[in-house]
């Protein structure tokens, strides 16, 4: 669990903000000495940081804030994009060294912008799986952060966001902009004891991001809070922030699917989820066990790679032709799997994908949301991820859960389960498409039930 006492909320920073028990600048130059310490993991989080531009934009939100002209309460913190996203004047690699020779980008992609508005400072661009093909965080080309588990040990950061998780976690900046294809803000959330956000992906335009699936993709954030994270989705998806009111627990009736979600898990995942219900259920929510068919039928329909492979191989075909050699190797390999696809294939994917979010939504109708392991397993260790083998059977248990929220078109949230000490994993909470507010009214309050059973 986050300890907000040394790990301080968006809302706790803007009301020392306003306060003024400190300031933006301060905020900003704390944020770079921890990126440039070596022996943090400033080096592998972030691919590039922008200290003079950062400090500028803090010195004027200090005097925006001086002139009570602030355009939001949060102006003035520092926050990271992930590596995907264009940011007028640099390069946009996405991880990779294949985008090396690109030229930098003429203007910030449309969610960068909505931050800047909203004041946030942007801190640098953080480290990533290459092109987000990955769901573990590993990056052969510029280094892989490490978790915040076991850091002398060293294990994965969970990604695709790697960076973006880890520059949270460790005070680099106080939230991150990431991306979420099948579990990319989740992932390395729940491998870290933060709080992910995938939302409806309608509600945020993709447009300044490289895709990997223009029919999966979601732009959210990470962050230490359900508050925090609510307040960046609002900001995202430039609709007003209003104060999040956490639902009563007792009365919510919550979905635990039986088919495949709960398949493999580590003993560890699953003490951790059953205590998490356990808790649900002691506070009055009806905690309903039962099948969804159609999470069976998501891995059925994607036999060639699914929409990733399809999709990232049209992006990626001529970029291979020229480049591909600069790719890593287990990312190239599941891009080429969409050359088998036809265009049969492909709009035969989409019709079956729309049959079963139909069908999905209408069997979850009745309840308040679905609960589910954020993934399977807990996050594994760098050196076992050199095996090829060992990596794709780790790399599918940490997508698996979180793809079925992306495929149904819905919202997902993971929060941390563990107890203090214990290895970070999450609990998610989801909802069918369009119900993001609801969701996070719902995860706000079993956010309070379960920070206050760990304390």
């Amino acid at each position: 669990m986050t300890d907000f006492t040394t790990s301080p909320t968006l809302e706790m920073l803007a009301e020392d903000l306003a306060q003024g028990r400190t300031t933006s600048r301060a905020l900003v130059e704390a944020c770079l000495e921890r990126i440039a310490d070596p022996q943090g993991e400033g080096a592998r989080a972030f691919l590039h940081v922008d200290a003079e531009a950062a400090l500028s934009a803090a010195d004027a939100m200090d005097r925006l804030r001086k002139a009570n002209a602030t355009p939001s309460r949060y102006a003035g913190i520092p926050i990271s994009v992930k590596d995907l996203f264009d940011i007028a004047g640099q390069q946009t690699r996405a991880g990779s060294r294949a985008l090396d020779d690109t030229s930098p980008a003429r203007e910030d992609a449309p969610v960068v912008k909505r931050l800047r508005r909203a004041g946030f400072v942007v801190i640098g661009r953080t480290n990533m799986a290459e092109f987000a093909y990955t769901g573990l965080g590993l990056n052969p080309h510029y280094g892989t952060p490490k978790s915040a588990w076991r850091r002398n040990v060293g294990h994965v950061p969970g990604g695709s966001s790697s960076g973006g998780a880890i520059s949270v976690v460790d005070g680099m900046a106080h939230a991150a902009l990431g991306t979420d294809t099948g579990g990319s803000c989740r992932i390395p959330a729940a491998f870290n004891g933060l709080v992910g956000y995938k939302p409806t992906q309608s509600r945020i335009p993709l447009e300044g991001g490289i895709p990997l699936s223009t029919t999966l993709d979601s732009f959210g954030p990470i962050a230490r809070s359900v508050a925090c994270c609510a307040v960046l989705d609002a900001v995202l998806a430039d609709e007003p922030v209003r104060p999040l009111v956490p639902r009563a627990v007792e009365g919510l009736r919550l979905l635990v699917p039986t088919t495949v979600a709960l398949e493999q898990l580590e003993d560890t995942i699953s003490a951790a989820f059953d205590r998490a219900l356990g808790r649900l259920k002691d506070a009055g929510a009806l905690v309903v066990r039962g099948e969804v068919p159609e999470f069976k039928e998501i891995g059925e329909i994607s036999g060639k790679g699914g929409f990733p492979a399809a999709e990232s191989y049209a992006w990626h075909h001529d970029l291979m032709q020229r480049r591909g050699a600069d790719y890593d190797p287990r990312v190239i390999i599941r891009i080429r799997r969409g050359e088998k696809h036809t265009a049969k294939d492909y709009i035969e994917l989409n019709q079956a994908r729309r049959d079963i979010i139909a069908r999905f939504n209408a069997r979850v109708a009745s309840f308040d949301a679905l609960l589910m392991p954020t993934t399977a397993n807990t996050p594994p260790t760098l050196d076992a991820m050199k095996d090829d083998d060992a990596f794709a059977k780790a790399n599918i248990l940490a997508l698996r859960n979180p793809t079925f929220i992306n495929m149904m078109d819905g919202c997902g949230i993971s929060l941390p389960m563990e107890k203090p000490g214990e290895v970070p994993c999450g609990l998610m909470l989801s909802a069918v498409g369009g119900r993001d507010h609801d969701l996070f009214e719902i995860a706000a309050g079993v956010e309070a039930l379960l920070r206050g059973a760990s304390s």
